[in-house]
């Protein structure tokens, strides 16, 4: 068994972070999004307050420079990687597909595709495969209005993973599934939303609960 405490959208409101330490996980994802066009100076203070391991991806709000002061920080940074804890593969990818907001982190669906394909083809497999993917797949949590706004790169290649957590859009929390694949999207951990995962010791044996403080 392996908890594990899944935040995303800090947007640099720091506030709630204390609030989720008094849960009990054996790790930490944050899923991007970690703070709002910078300032990037906060960012390893926020991340060594965990003390178990921490795994991040930047978002699409976050400047390119915070891959840096991911690497040198306390958590690891997989953006574009892959690490393996226990029965447990988390691959990472972060940014997001094009906006029409012209926000610091963003990909054409060919570079998600080229990354993606190649996590794919070369990840350590294990009992529970994660991909954390700031932008979610097409069709999947992704509504905003009437448009779907996800990567249809990301969609193509979910289906490498038992489970992805998303995030990058604030009113899509929850949690679904599609092609066989649970999706979830824990919600705005600056508003005080996140999700505890529980991987159990077999495949697919996943529970997610979505919480609040």
């Amino acid at each position: 068994m392996m908890d594990v405490l899944l935040l995303a959208d800090l947007h640099g409101n720091y506030g709630k972070v204390d609030a989720f330490l008094g849960y009990d996980y054996d790790a930490v994802i944050i899923a991007g999004d970690i703070t709002n066009f910078g300032p990037l100076e906060p960012v390893e203070s926020l991340l060594s307050s965990f003390e178990v391991p921490c795994f991040a991806i930047p978002g699409n709000c976050d400047p390119r420079e915070i891959v840096d002061v991911l690497e040198r920080s306390d958590a690891v940074c997989l953006h574009n990687s892959w690490i393996s804890l226990g029965k447990v593969t988390f691959a990472g990818l972060g940014g997001s597909n094009k906006t029409p907001f012209d926000t610091p982190f963003e990909l054409t669906e060919e570079e998600i595709d080229k990354e993606l394909g190649r996590i794919v083809r070369y990840m350590e497999r294990n009992v529970h495969n994660v991909l954390i993917s700031h932008a979610p797949p097409y069709k999947t949590l992704d509504t905003v209005g009437a448009n779907h706004v996800g990567s249809q790169s990301i969609r193509k290649h979910m289906t490498g993973f038992d489970l992805v957590c998303c995030a990058h859009i604030h009113e899509a929390r929850g949690i679904t599934t599609a092609d066989g694949v649970t999706i979830v999207n824990p919600g705005p951990a600056s508003d005080g939303y996140g999700a505890l995962i529980r991987f159990g010791n077999e495949p697919k044996e996943i529970r997610i609960d979505l919480i609040s403080v």
